[in-house]
């Protein structure tokens, strides 16, 4: 299951990681180093008169601890041995909200392979963020720059 080099991906190649239970600790410590107060996440009463009638996680707390998720399945399983830089994220949307107590974890299936020149290629995967309702919460690209084998 680890990987050492570009070549032992294969587009079609499905990752999951284990769950991890959002807490209202999460919430509070992230607004805490974020700065990001806003009482959607802070204020009961005030989450309470909104659609989702309760606080929620922000999004971008629910896609950090979400797509670090994978890196537990191991230290060269996600990245492998050659990893060389993150190269990019795109078209991320925020599909669900992520609620206290909701545990998420993530799948990651490997979209395409592209050889960007002898000795690199471009990882890009597919994320999906789930909670345990098998519900897609936060869906997500990435791109991943790696060596390929000499």
């Amino acid at each position: 299951m680890e990987k050492d080099y570009f070549e032992d991906y294969a587009v079609g190649e499905v990752f999951v990681s284990p769950g991890r239970t959002i807490t209202e600790t999460d919430i509070v410590l992230f607004s805490a180093f974020t700065g990001d107060w806003h009482p959607l996440h802070t204020d009961v009463e005030y989450a309470a008169k909104t659609p989702f009638k309760e606080r929620i996680a922000h999004g971008m707390l629910g896609l950090v601890v979400g797509m670090a998720l994978p890196f537990r399945l191991g230290p060269y399983v996600i990245l492998p041995k050659s990893f060389i830089a993150f190269y990019g994220m795109e078209n991320i949307r925020f599909t669900a909200p992520v609620k206290i107590g909701d545990t998420i974890r993530c799948e990651v299936k490997i979209k395409s392979l592209t050889e960007k020149d002898a000795k690199r290629g471009i990882v890009e995967a597919e994320n999906i963020i789930k909670n345990q309702r098998n519900e897609n919460v936060i869906v997500y690209t990435t791109k991943i720059l790696v060596g390929r084998k000499s």
